[in-house]
This record gives C-alpha cells, structure tokens and sequence, in this order.
C-alpha cells in the first residue's frame, strides 16, 4: 500500500467524454444475465478493448448457469470480481477460483476451451469481464494466465480523499499494478473518491481509454461533463484524465491500453484479423486442435 499526496497535473491536454452508454441487456453463456457495454450495436470497441460486461445480480437464476466449456483465440480475456465467487477450468488441465477483488488475466492466444462457474448457490455475483485485443503478431502464441487474489492487487491511498486499485499499469505517484503486458501496455484501475475530489492521472496520447462508473456520478475533463452511475464513458484524445466527484462520492475504473489500428474479424468466440482466419480457427477447434 502506498499512502502519499498528488500533485496537480498542469500540462497536456485534457481528455473530454466523448461518448457515453449504460450499455443493453444481454445473455450469455448458460442463461447468464449481464449488461454488454463495450462489443454492443452501440460502442463496438474500444481499440484494443473488443468487449466489457457487466454481471450484478444476487438472484441465483440470473448467475447459476454460469459459462460451461467454450473456447476462445486471438485475444485476453480479463474478469475481475467484486463479489461472490467464480471457478476457472480449462482445457490445458489449469484450474483456480476467483474470490471479491482477485482478478484473472487470460491470454487465449492459439486457441484455448474453458468454462467459469460460479462457486455458490446463492448471494451476490458481481463483477466485469473484458477481452483484450492481441496484435496479430501474437494471436497465436502460447495460452497463458496472470492471476492474483485481493491481497495482492496494488493499492494506492492518497491523503485528499482518493483510493486507488492498480490492476495494470503504474499510477502518477508510481504505484505499478501486478499484470504485466508489453502487447498493448494496459492502464487497470479501480477508483474510489470522497464527496467532491478530483482524480487525475495521465495516459498516453497512443491510448484508447474509457471510464465505468459503478457508484455515485462523475465530472469528466474541462468541461465538466456529467457520467452518471452504471454508465461507460469513451474518453476522446489527449495525454490525461480528470475526473471530479459529486457530493456523494464516486467508484469506477478507468482502462486504457495501446491501440493496434489492425483489422478486426469476429466469430463467435474467437477473433482475428481476416475472416479466413476466423474459418480456421472453427476448423482447428472442430478438429480438436485446441
């Protein structure tokens, strides 16, 4: 934990919202009811972030079914939990539980088959899944995992009224988040502001970024733009973020990473440059390749 002061951020330009959403109802996996608010009609992406959904619900009905055995290639999956508890089993025999506050990075690579299930009958689920986009030069490497409880995510308290959770990424003040990806050098953070502070941290001008608010309305940017509870906000171009909460005090997450600028070929599950490599993938998973 590191507990320290922040220093105004004076120079660059300023990221203003540019589009907001609180995203549409959906379902996936075995009835599973959730919110999608990136990789929808409405925002399909956010380069490199192809998706984000949302599950909150403490209905065992909405939850139970969970997300059995499917695969994926070509891209990261990352869910991170606020409540309840998820079981991870996958097709390279790894296996684990994702408890309140641990995260699990997963890169899908070349191909992987794996399902999440939640480890309850009953209580609240809630939490978010994102998939991450992988350049092309790394779609088809090696399966592989980043996952770290509560204990060990990094956690930054300032002393004017802001917590911060580093997920990825390293904050203004230098806290680094345990995830480490050199693919698209992503900023995870999880924020927690008293009534009427600001948050400010800057992001590269190579970056998309988006905001999620979970609780309490925001202001964004100079020109103080409203995002209200539940709402995902794109933040336009520019070298930082200010963020200014109201006088209930707010939590969200701010994500960035470097954006690809490559084509995009969706298929179900997985995700590709070229609609050809789409058909293999179906192919090799068809085959047992995976």
């Amino acid at each position: 934990m590191n507990a320290t002061g922040r220093k105004a951020i004076s120079t660059g330009k300023v990221r203003e919202l540019a589009v907001q959403t609180p995203g549409i109802p959906a379902s996936d996996g075995d009835g599973v009811r959730l919110t999608r608010i990136v990789g929808s009609p409405e925002i399909d992406m956010v380069d490199p972030f192809l998706l984000l959904d949302s599950f909150e619900s403490d209905q065992p009905g909405d939850y139970i079914g969970g997300f059995p055995d499917h695969p994926h290639r070509g891209f990261e999956t990352v869910t991170y939990l606020l409540a309840g508890r998820m079981r991870h089993k996958d097709s390279t025999g790894h296996e684990g539980v994702i408890e309140p506050g641990g995260v699990q990075w997963m890169t899908a690579g070349r191909g992987i088959v794996h399902s999440e299930m939640p480890e309850q009958e009953n209580g609240l689920l809630s939490g978010f899944q994102l998939w991450v986009n992988l350049p092309a030069s790394e779609k088809m490497t090696a399966p592989a995992y980043q996952e770290f409880p509560a204990s060990e995510i990094a956690t930054e308290t300032l002393i004017d009224g802001q917590t911060l959770k580093v997920i990825a990424g390293i904050t203004d003040q230098g806290t680094e988040g345990p995830v480490k990806n050199p693919h698209t050098d992503p900023l995870y953070l999880d924020v927690h502001l008293d009534p009427g502070k600001t948050f400010q941290q800057r992001v590269p001008e190579s970056h998309g970024c988006f905001m999620y608010v979970i609780e309490g309305a925001v202001h964004v940017g100079e020109e103080n733009a409203e995002l209200p509870a539940r709402t995902l906000g794109v933040l336009g171009d520019g070298n930082r973020i200010e963020v200014s909460s109201g006088d209930k005090g707010s939590r969200f997450l701010v994500v960035a990473g470097k954006r690809l600028n490559e084509p995009v070929a969706r298929g179900g599950p997985f995700v590709m440059n070229t609609r050809e490599e789409v058909l293999q993938a179906f192919e090799d998973y068809q085959q047992g390749k995976f």
